[in-house]
């Protein structure tokens, strides 16, 4: 345990000596919340996002001859009535029902449009719901693809770059056993990228106002099995390799797609089936999933749990992998 420990203190000191590591962590994120706060800040109104779950031909045709109409397929009601709700999407059509927001000028306008009113055809459904802001539905995501870059290159990077200049060399002449030094840099990290997210979280806080429903401590565990997840995901890269940048093309590998299909700036609401599948292996994306559900829709931790077991199940394979396939010395 001293061992761990002082590895641990030293790693720290080397995060926060290291001025463009705290340049990344502390200044980047809340400067990337600000440019999309002002760049999305409009939405584009000429654009109506009409929601289907089981389409009428009849009612699907005539929505479909509009071109200002975006139809999303929704497989299942109770998301897509949330979508409705927080005015993501202005009108949701379902056998002969329909729901639109009642407090959404768009979906009303698009209910004219449709004739739907004129129609005893159609039965109406009302739902009550504050709009949510397109910055309020980034956040989530904006903050997981932080720690996801902090995580996986802080422990990854590092550790190739230690191998390398042989520091880890000189580690494994020295009684410290690999379980300790890996132990002592994913708790580092974990501290680290901790902190870096209570902060950012309460600076975009105060200057966005954005929405928070759930609790606090929920969305803590999220963070907190999310970083673990990514932590020992980079320990995989970090096992063998000294080239700083291989590490760099491999960590890369892992990261773009996550950026992409991990729904970080965009729901893939209307994706191919292929690519929602794909982003079900990827651990940034239950993390997302999971954090925007705490914060928007006021989740408990029962109504999360299926992406916290897959996070935790995650943590523990990457884990299993990284500690079979770890040496000190590049092989």
């Amino acid at each position: 345990m001293q061992r761990i420990l002082s590895l641990l203190i030293a790693r720290n000191k080397e995060y926060y000596r290291d001025r463009a590591s705290l340049m990344w962590s502390f200044v980047m994120p809340p400067l990337i919340i600000a440019i999309v706060a002002l760049a999305f800040s409009r939405g584009d109104e000429a654009v109506f996002k009409v929601g289907v779950v089981t389409p009428d031909p009849a009612l699907l045709e005539q929505v479909e001859s509009f071109d200002a109409i975006q139809i999303i397929h929704y497989d299942e009601l109770a998301p897509a009535i949330t979508k409705v709700q927080y005015h993501q999407v202005d009108l949701l059509i379902n056998d002969n029902h329909y729901w639109i927001n009642a407090s959404s000028s768009k979906g009303k306008l698009l209910e004219q449009l449709l004739a739907l009113k004129q129609s005893d055809q159609w039965q109406a459904q009302s739902i009550e719901g504050r709009e949510v802001r397109y910055v309020d539905w980034a956040i989530p995501g904006i903050i997981s693809m932080n720690l996801m870059f902090s995580s996986l290159f802080g422990v990854g990077y590092v550790i190739v770059r230690y191998r390398k200049n042989g520091v880890l060399k000189r580690l494994q002449a020295s009684p410290v056993r690999p379980i300790e030094f890996l132990t002592a840099q994913v708790l580092s990290r974990f501290i680290i990228n901790i902190g870096v997210c209570t902060l950012v979280f309460i600076t975009a806080d105060l200057v966005l106002d954005f929405v928070m429903l759930g609790s606090y401590l929920t969305l803590l565990l999220v963070a907190g099995l999310g970083i673990l997840s990514l932590l020992s995901l980079g320990l995989i890269i970090a096992s063998r390799l000294a080239s700083e940048e291989l590490a760099n093309g491999l960590l890369n590998v892992f990261v773009f797609p996550m950026m992409l299909m991990s729904e970080v700036w965009f729901p893939l609401d209307g994706a191919p089936r292929w690519m929602v599948y794909f982003s079900d292996f990827l651990p940034l994306t239950h993390m997302v999933q999971a954090a925007r559900a705490v914060m928007l829709d006021g989740a408990t931790l029962m109504q999360v749990s299926n992406h916290l077991l897959i996070l935790a199940g995650m943590t523990a394979l990457f884990l299993l992998v990284s500690a079979a396939l770890f040496r000190w010395r590049e092989s």
